[in-house]
């Protein structure tokens, strides 16, 4: 662009379609993905979408001991962190290309 000059209003307009057009894609691979998280060697298992939509649990029963529930706490709630730590890095993966590197709340 020149110095001085307005932007192209017109060329403006079609990047914002072309990223719109990119971001939708990004968004439908996104629901598209399932990912785990686990702990405990695997003992639990979380399985979440990649637009953060957690959709199952799998305990192993060995995992399950009435005398330690909190160990078992912790387990769940570890896989979830995982799960949702690959969600983040997936979503980031497929975003950000898509916008540019802006950052846009909830991806």
């Amino acid at each position: 662009m020149r110095p001085g000059a307005q932007p192209n209003m017109q060329q403006i307009m079609k990047q914002a379609q072309k990223m719109q057009q990119q971001v939708a894609k990004a968004q439908a691979e996104l629901a598209e993905a399932e990912l785990t998280g686990t702990a405990g060697g695997g003992l639990v298992t979380v399985t979440v979408t990649g637009l953060g939509e957690f959709k199952a649990v799998k305990i192993d029963p060995k995992a399950v001991d009435a005398d330690d529930v909190e160990t078992l706490e912790d387990l769940v709630l570890a896989a979830i962190h995982n799960a949702a730590e690959a969600q983040r890095e997936l979503a980031e993966e497929k975003m950000g290309p898509a916008t540019g590197g802006l950052s846009l709340p909830g991806f």
